[in-house]
């Protein structure tokens, strides 16, 4: 879904797995957890306004390099800046939030934004939104199945 609201346009998607809360928000806040679905390697400091690295070769020639926004287990919430446009040097905040009322599992909803209302930041937010879309999808398939995509179709 991308709604206009204060301070920019938003990208919002939301995705049902079948695994606990607990496991779920493990692979959004640990180094283990990350390269299981997103990178291939990882460093996280678990509090806000830590640091987060993901490595996206194993020679971690391509890196990035980011700011933990939002921390708080307790509620389910995390938060980072992400590069939606890879050549460019802004970011916008990802937003994760795991719903645990959920019967059998748990519910993902990613937030990316605020996007500004330009042909290049609209274009970025879609790109985004179709990236997230693939990385939520590997994630419910690590987490269901106990099989990585990357391994078959890498984004």
């Amino acid at each position: 879904m991308v709604r206009r609201e204060l301070g920019g346009v938003w990208v919002t998607l939301k995705e049902t797995i079948a695994a606990s809360p607990d496991e779920v928000l493990e692979c959004l806040t640990t180094p283990e957890g990350l390269t299981r679905w997103l990178s291939v390697g990882a460093k996280f400091e678990p509090h806000a306004g830590g640091k987060l690295t993901l490595a996206w070769d194993r020679e971690s020639e391509h890196v990035l390099e980011t700011t933990i926004q939002e921390y708080d287990i307790a509620q389910g919430r995390v938060s980072w800046n992400w590069y939606p446009a890879p050549l460019e040097d802004w970011t916008v905040k990802l937003e994760f939030y795991i719903d645990r009322h959920v019967e059998e599992g748990a519910r993902i909803i990613v937030r990316l934004g605020p996007f500004a209302e330009t042909t290049e930041s609209l274009i970025a937010a879609a790109d985004a939104a179709e990236s997230w879309r693939w990385y939520l999808c590997n994630l419910r398939s690590v987490l269901e199945s106990k099989h990585d995509m990357r391994a078959v179709r890498p984004l």
